[in-house]
C-alpha cells in the first residue's frame, strides 16, 4: 500500500465530493484485502485455521447447536481478487452459523411485550454494540415461533429494502424479524473482521438485491459470498488499524464540518447586511460581499442564496442608482392602464377583476420614491392553464408540430430564462378540448403548484397546464422584471402556499401580490445589472464544478496509487 502520497495531498482532496466516505470505503477495502497492516511470518496461516474451523462447525452441527450448511469451496477462477499467501477463500456460509427470524401475528395476543429484544433491519445501524429495541416479544411468542436465538457477540445483516447491508454486533441476546440474517462466527473468526468484512460488501450486496418495491438479499446469497480469512492475530491488527484510521476520519469530517460552518457563518453574515441593507453602509456591504462570496463559496447552495440575495435586492432598489431623469412610475402605470384598457376593448383579453385594494395595499418593504406599490395583476393579466384528455393520442403531437405546451416539469431542470415549448406540443384538436390559453411571447410563467416557483419568459406564444399561474404583461417591456421580482417572491410564495402533501397557489392569491413597480428605465437597468451577476454566479458555479472534477480526479488518481503494489509501481517507473 501506497497512502503516503493520499495523505500528503489530502487537504487538496477533503473538499471533493463524499471525499471521506470514499476514504472510508477504501479503508475498508485495504483492509479486507490484505494491504492495511503488514503480514507477519509467525501468524498461523489461514490454511490451518479452515481446519479448525471446520473441526468446530461439525462439532457443534453433531451438538445440535449450530445448523448443518454445506457451502462449496472457491474456485480458483472465482476468486475476486489476489490475497497475501497466509490468507485463503472459503464462503460466509462455512465460517459461522447463520439464520433469520420472524414476526409473530400482529393479531395475536401474550406475543408482544415481553422482555425479549426483538430487532427489525431499521434498527442496525453499523452499531458494534447493539442493545435494545423498539419492540419487544414475550417467551411465548419465542415458543410459537420460528426463531434464531442470537447469542452477545453475534453479527446481524438486514437483508430487505432501504436498509440492505446495514450490520451490528449484539451486545445482548435477541431475536430478530425476518430481515435480518444472524451469525454466530466459529472459533478463529474475529466477530470485529467480520463486521468490516460485511461493512466493505455493502455496494455489493444492494446490487445483489432482487426485487421492485422491497428489494432483498436471501440467507442463500450471504451464506454463498466469497469471504477472504486472515490469520486470527492477523484479524486482529486489521481491526485495531481500522479502527485508528476511522478515527482519523472522524476528525477529519469534524474539521470540514468546521470549516463549512465558518463559511456558511461569514456567508449568511454578508448576505444579511445586504438584505436587510443599512442605507448609510449598503454600497461598502454590496462591494464586500460581492468581493468576499466567490472564496467563502464552496457548494452550490450558497450560491443559491446568492442568486436569491441578488433578487431581493433587485427588487428593492438597492442594486442600481436611481435617476433623476426617469419616468417615475406613476407615468408608468397610467400608461400600464391604458393599454390594459385598450386590449380588453378589442377583446384580446377579458376585463379582469380588479382586485387593487387602494389604501389597504401591503407595503412590505421601502422602495425608492420614484417606485409604486401595486397589485400584481395591475401590472399583467394572470392566466391559468389546462390540460386535455390524456386517454386521446389525437390531442398531443411532438415538439415542434403544434402548439408549445408546458408542465412544471418542463421548468424542473431548465436553467435559461426563455422557453420554447416542452417535452410535448398540443395538437389544434387538444388545444380545444382544454382550458389552456395560447399566451404572447414575453409572457411571465409561473408554476403555482408543487414544486411553486419556477420562473420563465415565453419566447413564443406558449401555453401550459393547470400548474402554472402566468402573468401576461400589460406592456411587454415589463417582462423581464416582472420574471425577476418572481423569482425573489417564489420562497414566500412556497412557504406561505396552502396543503402539505399537495400544495397550490390560486390564481387569487398571485394576482393579489404586492408589487414593486420601478421606472421602466430603471427596470431596464436592474434587468442587465442582474443578467451581469447572474453570470458572476454562473461562474462561480461552473468554477465549483471544475474544482469538484479536479479533486474527485486527483482523489481517484491518489486511490487507485494507493492500491498499486509497489513492485508495479517500480515496473512503471522503471518503464
Amino acid at each position: 500500500m501506497n497512502a503516503e502520497r493520499l495523505l500528503q495531498h489530502y487537504e487538496r482532496i477533503a473538499d471533493a465530493p463524499e471525499a471521506i466516505a470514499r476514504l472510508r470505503r477504501f479503508i475498508l477495502d485495504l483492509a479486507v484485502r490484505g494491504k492495511l497492516v503488514p503480514q507477519d511470518a509467525n501468524d498461523e496461516p489461514a490454511s490451518e485455521l479452515l481446519k479448525q474451523i471446520a473441526k468446530e462447525k461439525a462439532r457443534l452441527v453433531k451438538a445440535g447447536e449450530a445448523r448443518k450448511l454445506e457451502v462449496d469451496p472457491v474456485a480458483l477462477g472465482d476468486h475476486p481478487f489476489a490475497l497475501p499467501s497466509a490468507w485463503a477463500w472459503t464462503r460466509l456460509g462455512a465460517i459461522g452459523d447463520w439464520g433469520s427470524g420472524s414476526t409473530p401475528p400482529r393479531g395475536a395476543s401474550g406475543l408482544y411485550g415481553g422482555n425479549v429484544t426483538w430487532l427489525k433491519s431499521g434498527e442496525l445501524n453499523d452499531n458494534r454494540a447493539l442493545a435494545g429495541s423498539e419492540e419487544t416479544v414475550t417467551e411465548v411468542a419465542i415458543a410459537k415461533g420460528s426463531f434464531r436465538i442470537n447469542k452477545p457477540g453475534d453479527v446481524l445483516i438486514a437483508m430487505y429494502g432501504a436498509t440492505i447491508g446495514k450490520v451490528a454486533i449484539l451486545a445482548e441476546s435477541a431475536v430478530t424479524n425476518q430481515a435480518v440474517c444472524g451469525c454466530t462466527p466459529f472459533a478463529g473468526v474475529f466477530n470485529q473482521f467480520l463486521f468490516l468484512f460485511l461493512l466493505s460488501q455493502r455496494e455489493q450486496f444492494h446490487s445483489a438485491s432482487e426485487g421492485g418495491a422491497q428489494p432483498n438479499i436471501s440467507k442463500v446469497k450471504i451464506v454463498w459470498t466469497p469471504f477472504p480469512l486472515p490469520p486470527l492475530a492477523e484479524q486482529q491488527r486489521i481491526v485495531a488499524k481500522v479502527d485508528e484510521l476511522m478515527g482519523l476520519c472522524d476528525r477529519l469530517e469534524a474539521a470540514r464540518a468546521g470549516r463549512e460552518a465558518v463559511r456558511d457563518r461569514l456567508t449568511a453574515a454578508s448576505l444579511a447586511r445586504l438584505n436587510a441593507p443599512n442605507p448609510e453602509t449598503f454600497e461598502a456591504d454590496a462591494r464586500f460581499a460581492l468581493d468576499a462570496l466567490p472564496a467563502l463559496t464552496t457548494r452550490p447552495d450558497q450560491i443559491r442564496l446568492l442568486r436569491q440575495t441578488i433578487f431581493n435586492l433587485a427588487v428593492r432598489g438597492k442594486l442600481v442608482p436611481q435617476e433623476a431623469d426617469d419616468e417615475p412610475a406613476s407615468e408608468l402605470l397610467k400608461q400600464i392602464a391604458k393599454e390594459k384598457a385598450r386590449l380588453v376593448k378589442a377583446g384580446e383579453i377579458r376585463k379582469p377583476r380588479d382586485l387593487d385594494g387602494g389604501d389597504d395595499l401591503n407595503e412590505p418593504f421601502p422602495v425608492p420614491p420614484t417606485w409604486r406599490w401595486v397589485r400584481l395583476d395591475a401590472v399583467g393579466a394572470i392566466v391559468g392553464g389546462g390540460t386535455p384528455p390524456a386517454a386521446d393520442p389525437g390531442n398531443f403531437t411532438e415538439p415542434g408540430e403544434g402548439i408549445p405546451w408546458l408542465t412544471p416539469a418542463d421548468l424542473g431542470g431548465y436553467s435559461d430564462l426563455y422557453i420554447s415549448r416542452g417535452s410535448r406540443d398540443l395538437t389544434e384538436k387538444g388545444s380545444r378540448a382544454s382550458s389552456a390559453t395560447v399566451m404572447p411571447k414575453g409572457t411571465v410563467l409561473f408554476t403555482s403548484r408543487a414544486p411553486i416557483g419556477y420562473v420563465a419568459i415565453a419566447a413564443n406564444p406558449i401555453s401550459t397546464n393547470q400548474g402554472f399561474k402566468s402573468i401576461v404583461p400589460y406592456i411587454l417591456d415589463c417582462s423581464h422584471f416582472i420574471a425577476t421580482a418572481m423569482k425573489a417572491f417564489a420562497p414566500e410564495i412556497d412557504a406561505k402556499a396552502p396543503g402539505t402533501t399537495f400544495k397550490e397557489v390560486s390564481g387569487k392569491i398571485v394576482a393579489g401580490i404586492s408589487f414593486p413597480l420601478p421606472p421602466l428605465a430603471e427596470q431596464h437597468r436592474i434587468v442587465a445589472k442582474v443578467d451581469e451577476l447572474m453570470g458572476l454566479c454562473d461562474r462561480l458555479e461552473a468554477s465549483l464544478d471544475q474544482t469538484a472534477a479536479t479533486r474527485r480526479r486527483l482523489l481517484d488518481a491518489l486511490l487507485a496509487e494507493a492500491l498499486t503494489p509497489a513492485e508495479a509501481r517500480g515496473l512503471e517507473a522503471a518503464e
